[in-house]
């Protein structure tokens, strides 16, 4: 738990808002003595944060990064592993726990390919906060009653991406199945496909929600807190990236 909230307010501090926030106050406890050094700083923290708000930056940055979608395929895999993208803790209309938005986009996407393919299903995600209920049980639970697909393996002992294909592997490699479709989101594909074949997996990308838009206007360059979040989450995934690299090689 103290790990997990630790590498979190580390990933918050590195990521813009956060490192920008600290870049300005920087700038300002440095104006008094080196006045040129403090006022760039500040300038410069303001102008990234608002570029980085910008849509059209959002949309370059996370367009750019994510893999092209693969051919309409459904050859090659002998199972499904969806990824959690989190949860929704104490939702009233649902009297408890439910996936969050980012993890019903998915579970979407696998039970449409579950129904292409006949695939069996494998649900990825730990409890990270120490709540009763793993993601991957609340997956489970959602594919099953409102996709009405099955699911016959419920990996909830995951905190991370690199724990994902760990333990994914260890579960699907004890029935000789290594050849797998991936469901994640788009901007996530890079890393996951990354750690799931280090971990011994043949992957068939099968990413979704692609950032797309339907055409460029004014809005484009108005500053976005939904932007802001989404030029965020292509830094999360680069050093992510950089990171897992890191870990595997050592």
């Amino acid at each position: 738990m103290l790990s997990w909230q630790l590498t979190n307010t580390l990933t918050a501090l590195l990521l813009p808002p956060g490192i920008l926030i600290l870049a300005m106050a920087g700038g300002l406890a440095l104006r008094c003595r080196w006045p040129r050094l403090g006022t760039g700083l500040i300038a410069s923290g303001l102008a990234a944060l608002y570029v980085l708000s910008m849509p059209l930056t959002a949309h370059v940055l996370l367009a750019g990064w994510e893999p092209q979608p693969p051919a309409a395929t459904t050859d090659g895999g002998a199972a499904i592993v969806v990824l959690g993208g989190g949860k929704s803790h104490s939702a009233p209309e649902f009297g408890g726990d439910t996936v969050h938005g980012a993890t019903l986009v998915r579970l979407r996407y696998a039970a449409h390919l579950q129904r292409r393919t006949g695939l069996p299903i494998l649900v990825s995600g730990g409890s990270s906060e120490d709540s009763p209920q793993t993601e991957a049980e609340l997956m489970q639970r959602t594919l099953q009653q409102e996709f009405s697909a099955p699911v016959r393996w419920v990996e909830g002992g995951s905190a991370n991406t690199l724990d994902n294909a760990r333990l994914s592997y260890r579960m699907l490699a004890a029935e000789n199945i290594r050849s797998i479709h991936l469901v994640t989101h788009a901007w996530h594909m890079p890393r996951a496909q990354l750690v799931f074949e280090a971990a011994g997996f043949k992957v068939i990308p099968a990413a979704t929600a692609y950032t797309t838009r339907f055409r460029l206007t004014i809005l484009d360059f108005l500053p976005s807190a939904l932007a802001l979040r989404n030029s965020a989450l292509f830094f999360h995934e680069v050093i992510g990236i950089v990171w897992y690299r890191l870990r595997l090689i050592l």
